[in-house]
């Protein structure tokens, strides 16, 4: 591979901005210097940042299914779901896997294992430009969890486990009107038949959630999977993942939740779209207001690729410097799944995973993505 030099960009490296020079040589980060040269790709003071990093993204889904009635082909909804991401500047992530859901009939129920095969199989055949790695989203009230979750704990690609509950009148739910209203908006759900799968997800919870809470805990721990905690509301919910050994609190759902993991030393993860919509779509704690407190380690996309780049220039808007705010979606992420020796930041040594920018003060626009020093977008 020839040598790239990358030139008049504004360097977003882990502890300031550089107006400087980076150089790539065989897929890996050569030399970073201050000043311009006169050879190379010239920015013209464009950004220059790490590859972004996605811990929990639901945009495979949305590929497979993009409409309720509609099933995508697979494989071709993994290479569209790929070069969406690449297209938003994320050149490392963990496709998130539902095991569980509230619906008896929901395609999470059935697809999870083709959804895991058709990324393990496309990221072999090399028709994936991301790097993908498996985030398993289990549903502790879902009475099959563990067994399903146990056959993919040894999968080279597994590298994070959340540990979910959604049931009803607490966590993400705590007002069960809200939780009706988006399920009805969503599937179209009768409000008779919400108010049984209400009362199924509540027997259930008290059927199998503790039991399945604890066999996944030792799994994650015995396979030394990255775990982590989901919606926590209360300093309890902290605790409790806490004792589990997580070290990830995936979207709290309040202030003190957010205040708790923090003081605790879990990496507080919240939703991008939270920040570009100006609050949570189910009615809890502002990703915003966590911003301005320094709770918030980790971004996530969650189900729009887009919003990572936009938010954290949201976030430059009202309170952070730009280099700081990238590190929410790159060398945090990187460092929470283990990643951080050789992905995450501008250094000499590390891949050539790297993001350039243009920012017309509206919008900021991706101009070009790299993964190990190949362009792919």
């Amino acid at each position: 591979m020839a040598e790239q030099v990358f030139t008049n960009y504004r360097l977003q490296l882990p502890a300031e901005e550089m107006l400087g020079t980076l150089v790539v040589r065989e897929g890996h980060i050569a030399d970073i210097q201050p000043g311009i040269v006169q050879q190379g790709c010239d920015g013209g003071g464009d950004y220059l940042m790490p590859g972004l990093i996605e811990l929990h993204t639901d945009n495979l889904e949305r590929c497979m299914s993009p409409r309720p009635s509609v099933t995508w082909p697979l494989d071709m909804a993994v290479v569209r779901h790929d070069r969406e991401l690449a297209a938003a500047g994320i050149t490392t992530v963990c496709d998130a896997i539902a095991i569980g859901d509230v619906l008896p009939n929901a395609v999470r129920m059935t697809q999870f294992d083709p959804m895991i095969d058709a990324i393990a199989g496309g990221q072999q055949a090399g028709r994936l430009s991301v790097d993908h790695r498996l985030h398993l989203r289990c549903e502790l009230g879902y009475e099959k969890t563990h067994d399903i979750v146990e056959r993919y704990t040894t999968h080279p690609l597994t590298t994070l486990m959340s540990l979910m509950d959604h049931t009803p009148g607490q966590r993400q739910f705590a007002k069960v009107e809200k939780y009706k209203a988006y399920y009805t908006d969503k599937h179209g759900v009768s409000g008779d038949d919400m108010d049984r799968y209400i009362q199924k997800r509540l027997d259930d919870q008290q059927r199998y959630a503790r039991s399945n809470r604890h066999k996944l805990v030792a799994l994650a721990h015995g396979h030394s999977i990255t775990l982590a905690s989901h919606d926590d509301a209360t300093v309890e919910h902290v605790q409790e993942a806490m004792e589990n050994g997580a070290a990830i609190a995936e979207f709290p759902t309040t202030l003190d939740a957010a205040q708790a993991a923090h003081d605790h030393g879990l990496k507080t993860l919240m939703g991008a779209p939270n920040v570009v919509l100006g609050g949570s779509h189910s009615g809890n704690v502002s990703a915003m207001a966590l911003v301005e407190h320094r709770l918030i380690d980790v971004m996530s996309s969650d189900y729009v690729p887009q919003s990572l780049l936009q938010a954290i220039f949201l976030m430059v808007s009202q309170t952070l410097p730009l280099y700081e705010a990238v590190r929410l979606v790159t060398i945090n992420p990187a460092n929470a799944i283990g990643l951080g020796c050789d992905r995450g930041s501008l250094a000499v040594g590390k891949l050539a995973d790297i993001v350039t920018v243009h920012h017309d003060g509206a919008v900021p626009r991706i101009t070009s993505v790299s993964r190990r020093g190949h362009r792919i977008a």
